[in-house]
């Protein structure tokens, strides 16, 4: 195990741990709900340049990574669907989006189709983390500036559905007909 997969398998094992934070209801929980979701998330930036730096680039880390990113997401906004910061079919799109574009991908590399991260779905993944930070730690936190949170869940919204079909608008055409 290289450490960039090191990293990636922390931030699969800080899932679990932000979702106990975030079912259990004690003094400090936004505080340490943030820390874990933000920690994990960084290594996410940090596993991917250490990876391609080093030539360490895995075929697991090119599995996991993505995975680890999803899980994370996806578990943080059901949680808070659940606390009620998040409706609910926000969520299932924003999860959705991940779930498809995952399946669209898999699809095309079945067929020898690469398909990179595009640059929007790099502001979805920006705006999703600013967003789930905003909502971790609300008023009791921010103040006035966690109002900020609900236009942040909009624009997220927004952008994975962008996303999604700028995916399936760029590559759809080549993945049903097999061709690159």
């Amino acid at each position: 195990m290289n450490a960039p997969l090191l990293l990636t398998s922390l931030r699969i094992l800080a899932i679990p741990v932000v979702v106990i934070i975030l079912m259990v209801d004690f003094d400090g929980q936004e505080i340490a709900a943030f820390a874990v979701f933000l920690t994990a998330t960084l290594t996410d930036m940090l596993d991917g340049l250490w990876a391609r730096k080093s030539k360490k680039v895995t075929l697991l880390g090119q599995l996991l990574d993505p995975t680890a990113d999803k899980l994370l997401i996806s578990s943080v906004l059901i949680c808070l669907v659940g606390r009620g910061d998040v409706s609910a079919w926000m969520a299932v799109i924003i999860i959705g989006r991940e779930i498809a574009v995952s399946g669209f991908r898999a699809i095309a590399s079945s067929r020898g189709i690469h398909i990179p991260a595009s640059p929007v779905g790099k502001i979805k993944m920006i705006l999703e983390t600013v967003t789930i930070c905003l909502l971790l730690l609300g008023e009791k936190y921010l103040g006035s500036l966690s109002r900020l949170s609900r236009p942040a869940l909009w624009l997220t919204v927004i952008a994975a559905l962008i996303s999604a079909g700028e995916y399936y608008l760029k590559f759809g055409r080549a993945v049903i007909s097999g061709r690159s």
